[in-house]
């Protein structure tokens, strides 16, 4: 039987296929599991694969400025793909001695925010083509503090912004942000 019974009624809702990318091809399956050791009827499943056209690749570009401080670890300053910059979490670490501006959460937010001007910068980008912004801090009582610095930055209509109080944040920083801009 090319059906599980309890596979007839399984519905699908419509997919514009159009809008997931020009010339995109669609699998949708509907089957049965197997498994193993178990009796009786298989639970129906159903599977939606979405493949790209492999002549339209994404584009993955690493950004990488000297004018910011080093990734800490494996991974990029930003990353270009599709139009779009994705950049991990700046410190507020001078780049040339990649110690912290000082310890006070006014400077190291200056700092950070400095920082990823340099990013946008190498990476084409501006403080105004950011749409999206997360701010981790070690205190929330740092929050007004935090948005005088912040809304020096950044040209109205402000970029979308989560704000969290975190456990830790990497070298003992009081502030970390990290942003998704537009890329032109």
């Amino acid at each position: 039987m090319a059906w599980c019974a309890a596979a007839r009624t399984f519905h699908m809702p419509a997919i514009d296929v159009a809008s997931l990318r020009p010339r995109a091809p669609l699998a949708v399956g509907i089957g049965c599991v197997s498994l193993a050791g178990r009796s009786g009827p298989s639970p129906p499943f159903a599977s939606l694969g979405i493949s790209t056209d492999a002549a339209t690749p994404v584009l993955k570009e690493a950004v990488q400025t000297d004018k910011a401080p080093a990734a800490l670890g494996p991974y990029s300053q930003a990353i270009k793909a599709n139009n779009m910059l994705f950049m991990s979490g700046v410190l507020g670490l001078v780049p040339q001695t990649g110690k912290f501006v000082s310890d006070s959460v006014e400077d190291q937010t200056e700092q950070v925010l400095k920082n990823m001007g340099e990013i946008l910068k190498a990476s084409g980008a501006s403080y105004a083509s950011v749409v999206k912004t997360t701010i981790m801090l070690a205190d929330l009582k740092d929050f007004k503090k935090v948005n005088e610095i912040y809304a020096k930055y950044f040209p109205a209509p402000a970029p979308a912004r989560s704000t969290y109080q975190v456990a830790a944040l990497p070298l003992d920083a009081r502030i970390e942000i990290e942003c998704i801009a537009t890329l032109h």
